[in-house]
């Protein structure tokens, strides 16, 4: 453990804010724990499989064993400040990694070293992309049977389209991984069984002609990314170990390149050198761009000081029967125990009462926080995810989180009638959790509708509920979340809306051509495409701006329901062409009205398409059972899209729908004597077959 006390010109550039990502079982919590345990943050090492990680402190965490909640933790190393956020590596949790990649200024994103890139691993990496987060790389595992840093740094290459840049090379394979070598000071970092100190020493001489190698096409290919590397390798045909370093962090920063680490979180080997690597190549919250709110409209940046006025925003909210804490990221200022704040969007004043800084789920109490930090804070009854906290007299709002459409839905009900009340309240604090789960009543069955981004994900929302609110609930049959598109479009569709019962009437006539969009424009309803596309070509003023403004708002309200079955419709372009006013009895009311009724009926007169969500689904099993497998992916109306070989086993890639899906864990250990498992990651939707949707029932 480093315990030096360095001095910095600024103490926000020794603070860390720093995400673990991975696909699950990668070992981003054995990763987090470990790195606990080094920096001396905790004592005893956490196990998953013990139940007895810090991270993982949820119940039904530790039963599945696998991360379901993001958890903070904070440690020291080196004189810096390190915050970390463990992230879920199951897709049905990919809200939880995105809202906190809002907050982090940097991630180590985990791979194994056996299965290289997976699924959930790349879909984590977009996610980062998104947000602008550097990272570095840890491919763990390395003394797994199987285990192979050159293949996983290749599957890196080939799947995530960045360079990576490796600057370890192992000593020892699988069983026999002992340490690494370190490629800019060129030493050997071993670690003996049984001890949790390594040893520093010069590089072994059966490798060191391979770590020569290895130092060498790592300067040739820093020099070709790097203009001051670059130069330094044409005057002296090398690179130094100091150039390298602060070459290698500028390409971090700037996401041209990834730094590759390797090492065994469960043996407790190459984490000191991964901290290392965190505190040398990632971002202080200086070294990220300023944050930019909105204020009154006009954008406004706020500086990582804490002079500034306070600027928060809240990314997590646990509530529970005995109170809230809400987690805060503070971009600018500080704010103090008793201190006022402002919930922008509710336009409302809280006081914050503790301040916490968070271990997971235990906490210690602090005075104040600053520009940097993330805390937990008590008191503030009523902000919500997304929500921006700022100093009353200067308001910010910052940008949100983006939250993603539930895909799978399921009827909730108390067993007992005297719990409906009690199961309305559990809803409730479960939405104010976990904005990406949604609550609604079904209008023709009268039900309580839970909706999420998956099976699993809803499986812990009911338990949630079962253990944290004691109550008995029954839990119906999922049901996918269907949509429809346009595959014909009408043109020329003239609809007059004309309403006179006493005094001022209502009129509107607008003339709409409804067309799906292009290719290039939607992807199928994937989270990323457009869905809407409103657009204006009437000439001569014949509608006015205002009256346009209202038809298109009046086609959105159209949307949430299509003519099959009342699903929301996707991927359709209006363009209004022509209308009429009346001097008196026009109004946005009217042309709103308009708007609504008459995409209606064009939806109705166009050729529809229902839409249903689709998953690409990656399984691992022996190869003596791969026909079994493979035909039941073609019941379940799978599209194979690749099979691959490794040792021993057969990794199948296909792409099938979401409702097929049900169950499929159960199935598939049946027909693998337990010895098969899968991934799915959600890739968009796509069309329902002809014979499909006759066989499906009226909805």
């Amino acid at each position: 453990m480093r315990t030096e006390n360095r001095h910095f010109d600024n103490p926000l550039t020794g603070v860390r804010n720093l995400g673990i990502l991975a696909h699950v079982d990668a070992g981003k919590t054995t990763v987090t724990e470990r790195i606990l345990y080094v920096t001396g943050a905790t004592y005893k090492r956490g196990e998953v499989h013990d139940g007895t990680t810090v991270t993982d402190f949820d119940s039904q965490e530790r039963d599945r064993g696998i991360t379901i909640f993001a958890a903070a933790v904070s440690c020291d190393w080196d004189g810096h400040r390190i915050n970390v956020i463990d992230t879920p590596g199951h897709v049905d949790f990919a809200d939880e990694v995105e809202r906190s990649l809002r907050v982090l200024d940097g991630a180590i994103a985990v791979f194994d070293a056996v299965a290289g890139v997976e699924p959930q691993s790349e879909s984590v990496w977009r996610q980062a992309d998104r947000h602008g987060v550097p990272r570095i790389a840890f491919v763990n595992k390395l003394d797994r049977t199987g285990a192979d840093l050159d293949r996983a740094v290749e599957s890196i290459r080939a799947r995530l389209h960045t360079v990576p840049l490796v600057v370890q090379l192992p000593i020892g394979q699988e069983d026999g991984f002992t340490g690494v070598v370190d490629l800019l000071r060129m030493r050997s970092l071993v670690w003996s069984d049984g001890c949790d100190t390594f040893e520093d020493g010069p590089v072994p001489q059966d490798v060191q002609d391979e770590a020569r190698r290895r130092r060498r096409l790592l300067e040739e290919a820093v020099a070709e990314l790097h203009p001051i590397a670059l130069e330094e390798f044409c005057a002296q045909s090398t690179v130094s170990a100091q150039t390298l370093a602060a070459a290698l962090r500028d390409l971090t920063l700037a996401g041209d390149a990834l730094v590759v680490l390797c090492g065994s979180a469960y043996r407790n080997r190459g984490i000191e050198p991964l901290l290392d690597a965190a505190v040398a190549y990632l971002p202080s919250p200086l070294d990220v761009p300023a944050v930019r709110g909105t204020v009154d409209g006009s954008e406004q940046e706020r500086a990582a000081d804490p002079t500034e006025p306070f600027a928060a925003l809240v990314f997590k909210v646990n509530a529970t029967a005995t109170g809230r804490l809400t987690y805060l990221r503070v971009y600018s200022g500080t704010i103090s125990r008793g201190e006022a704040v402002l919930d922008v969007q509710a336009r409302r004043t809280e006081r914050v009462g503790r301040i916490l800084r968070v271990q997971a789920d235990r906490h210690a109490e602090v005075d104040r926080a600053v520009a940097g930090d993330i805390v937990a804070v008590v008191g503030v009854k009523a902000a919500r995810t997304g929500a921006t906290l700022c100093a009353p007299a200067a308001p910010l709002i910052l940008e949100p989180p983006t939250v993603a459409d539930p895909v799978v839905s399921v009827a909730v009900e108390a067993r007992r009638s005297i719990d409906t009340d009690r199961l309305v309240s559990a809803l409730a604090r479960l939405v104010e959790e976990d904005p990406s789960l949604r609550v609604r009543t079904d209008r023709e069955t009268g039900q309580t509708v839970l909706s999420g981004m998956g099976e699993l994900h809803l499986e812990v929302a009911a338990e949630k509920m079962r253990r944290a609110h004691g109550l008995d609930v029954s839990v119906g049959r999922p049901q996918v979340a269907y949509r429809e598109t346009v595959s014909r479009g009408v043109s020329g569709l003239v609809y007059r809306h004309v309403k006179q019962d006493g005094g001022a009437g209502q009129f509107a006539h607008v003339v709409l051509d409804a067309q799906p969009l292009d290719a290039a424009e939607s992807d199928g309803g994937s989270s990323s495409a457009v869905d809407f596309v409103f657009a204006s070509s009437v000439v001569g003023g014949r509608v006015p701006a205002e009256y346009v403004r209202a038809v298109e708002a009046g086609c959105r309200d159209a949307l949430a329901e299509g003519p099959l079955g009342g699903n929301p419709v996707t991927g359709l372009r209006v363009t209004l062409t022509d209308g009429a006013t009346h001097p008196k009895d026009s109004s946005e009311m009217a042309f709103r009205t308009a708007g609504r009724l008459a995409l209606r009926e064009a939806l109705r007169a166009c050729a529809m398409v229902l839409l249903e969500p689709v998953a690409e689904v990656t399984a691992t099993v022996p190869e003596d059972a791969v026909g079994g497998v493979l035909g039941d992916l073609a019941a379940r109306r799978g599209r194979i899209s690749g099979s691959t070989t490794r040792a021993g086993t057969a990794v199948i890639t296909a792409t099938v729908p979401l409702a097929e899906l049900f169950g499929y864990a159960s199935r598939l250990r049946s027909r693998t004597q337990g010895r098969g498992t899968f991934t799915s990651r959600a890739t968009g939707y796509a069309p329902v077959p002809s014979g499909v949707l006759s066989a499906m029932p009226s909805r």
